[in-house]
């Protein structure tokens, strides 16, 4: 039967993506392995890699499509001895006697997920009973009725098992507020046992509708004419960062904490560093330095490292991970310097200039861009003096760093000139308090004023 080529998430996060690029067409034999198509998520753009063998029998998505959601069938692969006739009967891994077949086996290039057939699996088997009773009968279970159709959700079909769907009509649930905690997001039987028909509706009642925009005059109802602006389409970075920085602002109790660094040490040591690391092409940055000083100083206020976990708890990292913004076009992306307390200047200096460099040409990985525990933002190079940042989510803190410019300072009762530089931090405060993100700002500040400490 012929085999469904899905829309793979590429990241956790993933919800849509654009199909950039096709590398086969229809009638194209492809191997495992062979890199069938790119794919441009929020952040980059990846490449997709067959992980079964047949024929390209059909191409359902064209290239340049966006917003694909995750897991819809992009095209069909023929096995060895099908032809085109192969495409009308149901897919590899149709549920069984499911009419519209929803409950197919997911196969997709670089998913590498269970498939939801196992899902059905895991659902039959946690029904058997144990021990010695395989022939009592289960009185406890729905009854071997036919499903109902499945529903569908802004015009998609919404996944769950025939199962669920039925203990869903049972209770007169409606599935589409219910969250499917199965594979790729499927309803299965656990979800609509513990759904409560009032907390579904209200969940439903919850959520706000989306005013309608006038496409044609979108910004009438604020008195802007309409030839006085022009509209462009927003690209998958953009619309997603968008949505996130909104929810972060919205949903997070932000709070700064400035102070002023000195940094007249700090260029001195840069250039004895320099000298010694320019022998072997090495130069190392203002901004790898503080990115050392950050993650030390996560070390040395642990409490400072924690993100915020929904249901009251707080996650304590043991790693000191730097995500460090980079310009690109259409927004920014945040690739992570690993363990940044643990590597020497030169070490995060070559690492950056590999992680900037594929950042602009999108070809990072997922892993190389999310899961930091801490942001660094510098707009210093652009002669901003402080700014404040957005939190990246879950991390509970970024910091912004302004320019280095000569200011007035006392120094000894006497009134002198230095490099200075202002720093803003920016905290949740759920999990950074106000004394814990001072805490981490005093040992940030030491090590930037006296940058040799970072090498005790």
């Amino acid at each position: 039967m012929a085999i469904e080529i899905l829309m793979p998430a590429l990241s956790p996060t993933m919800e849509e993506g654009t199909l950039a690029k096709w590398h086969v067409k229809k009638g194209d034999t492809v191997e495992s392995g062979d890199v069938i198509a790119e794919i441009e998520t929020d952040k980059a753009t990846m490449e997709v890699e067959a992980v079964d063998e047949g024929m390209i029998g059909e191409i359902r998505v064209s290239e340049g499509t966006e917003g694909v959601k995750v897991n819809a069938v992009i095209a069909m692969l023929l096995e060895e001895g099908e032809d085109e006739s192969a495409l009308s009967a149901p897919a590899e891994g149709g549920g069984s006697g499911s009419a519209e077949g929803g409950d197919a086996k997911e196969r997709n290039g670089g998913a590498g997920e269970a498939s939801e057939k196992s899902g059905d699996k895991a659902e039959t088997k946690s029904q058997k009973p144990s021990g010695g009773s395989a022939g009592r009968k289960l009185e406890d279970t729905p009854s071997d009725t036919k499903a109902p159709p499945a529903p569908s959700k802004d015009g998609e079909r919404i996944k769950a098992s025939p199962l669920a769907r039925r203990i869903a009509a049972d209770k007169g649930l409606d599935l589409k507020s219910i969250e499917g905690s199965g594979p790729y997001g499927r309803i299965v039987k656990r979800d609509v046992e513990n759904a409560q028909p009032s907390a579904a509706a209200s969940k439903e009642a919850e959520a706000p509708s989306a005013a309608p925009v006038d496409a044609e005059d979108p910004l009438k109802a604020y008195g802007i004419a309409r030839d006085r602006y022009e509209v462009e389409k927003a690209d998958n970075i953009t619309k997603v960062s968008a949505k996130r920085l909104a929810e972060s602002f919205r949903d997070i109790p932000h709070f700064p904490l400035n102070v002023d660094c000195r940094i007249d040490a700090l260029l001195d040591f840069r250039k004895r560093v320099n000298a010694a690391a320019e022998k072997d092409g090495d130069k190392v940055s203002v901004n790898d330095i503080l990115i050392k000083a950050s993650g030390l100083a996560l070390k040395k206020v642990p409490a400072a490292n924690s993100s915020w976990i929904e249901g009251g708890m707080i996650a304590r990292h043991k790693h000191a991970d730097v995500s460090v913004a980079v310009a690109i076009e259409g927004g920014l992306i945040t690739p992570i310097v690993k363990d940044a307390d643990l590597k020497g200047l030169v070490d995060i200096s070559r690492e950056m200039k590999d992680l900037a460099a594929r950042a602009r040409e999108k070809k990072l990985k997922p892993e190389e861009y999310q899961g930091g525990t801490f942001s660094l933002s510098n707009l210093g190079m652009f002669g901003i003096d402080s700014f404040a940042s957005i939190i990246n989510p879950p991390q509970g803190m970024i910091l912004s760093v302004g320019a280095g410019e000569e200011r007035p300072v006392v120094k000894d009762g006497a009134l002198a000139i230095a490099t200075v530089m202002t720093v803003t931090l920016t905290c949740d405060h759920r999990v950074v308090d106000g004394a814990t993100g001072a805490k981490w700002l005093q040992a940030f500040k030491t090590f930037v004023e006296d940058p040799m400490t970072m090498l005790m």
